[in-house]
């Protein structure tokens, strides 16, 4: 049994995926620990004991993320850049643009018709528009970031949010409240905001063919409707959770690693 895994290990979360014969057979997501080693540890270990496997039983793994070259046990690190224009072509052969909100930086990523990374751009430079972005004002609001989309969806007037900066705009979403504006209208307006910083980013290089979302952000359905909104396009669906997508990706990258190997020393 050849297994592949890969391991996400980003800023907010991290993730793993075991794969066999070109199908998922395990994977989790769990909540990041301050030592990336301590996290790609504890999340390996989760997949493994749902496919009731030992660590020796991984032939090839490879690593992604902010964390991926302190992880010990990959044999390879890939930048995340390309693990989720794989994973996401892979989930839906049909994309052509994947828009990946993270949690320290949003990217927009492009492929071809083999899912080959063909262009991408990302903002790296603030936090506005990430998933950093929104936990920061849940905790101003007094809510769990879970919460709201679910509050923004229940929004009816949404509050204008006309600053880049996420420090302003908490002090934005401060007065706001102080002046009685409810906490829907709030979520519903920063929802709208993301979605306008998304539509500014594509702008850059392009939007292309069926579009999707990936990363935890993508389960916020207020984001993914104001981002549907802001591009006057529909998202498209993909088969697998849009968390796993790095972790995915990473794995499939194992695999053809795992492949260009065993036929390099088949050569020699």
């Amino acid at each position: 049994m050849t297994v592949f895994a890969g391991v996400d290990v980003g800023s907010m979360s991290a993730e793993a995926v075991l794969m066999k014969d070109d199908s998922i057979i395990a994977h989790s997501t769990i909540v990041v620990k301050p030592n990336p080693v301590v996290s790609a540890r504890l999340v390996i270990e989760s997949v493994l004991s749902q496919a009731g496997l030992d660590p020796a039983d991984i032939a090839f793994c490879v690593s992604t993320g902010y964390g991926r070259e302190k992880i010990p046990f990959a044999h390879r690190n890939v930048s995340e850049i390309s693990c989720h224009g794989k994973g996401a072509y892979w989930a839906n052969p049909a994309v052509r643009t994947i828009i990946d909100v993270g949690g320290q930086d949003s990217k927009i990523i492009r492929v071809d018709g083999q899912g080959h990374l063909t262009d991408f751009v990302m903002n790296d430079k603030c936090s506005a528009g990430t998933g950093r972005f929104l936990e920061s004002i849940a905790k101003i609001l007094g809510i769990r970031i879970g919460e709201l989309g679910d509050l923004a969806l229940k929004g009816e007037d949404p509050v204008p949010i006309a600053s880049i900066c996420t420090v302003f705009t908490q002090f934005d979403v401060m007065c706001f409240l102080a002046d009685g504006r409810t906490v829907e209208d709030v979520c519903l307006g920063i929802s709208q905001a993301l979605a306008g910083r998304i539509k500014r980013l594509g702008s850059k290089v392009g939007l292309e063919g069926a579009v999707c979302i990936t990363g935890g952000v993508a389960k916020n359905l207020a984001v993914v409707s104001a981002i549907e909104k802001a591009l006057d396009r529909k998202v498209a669906e993909i088969s697998v959770d849009p968390q796993i997508v790095g972790a995915l990706g990473a794995a499939l990258i194992a695999g053809e690693s795992y492949s260009g190997q065993i036929a390099d020393e088949g050569n020699v």
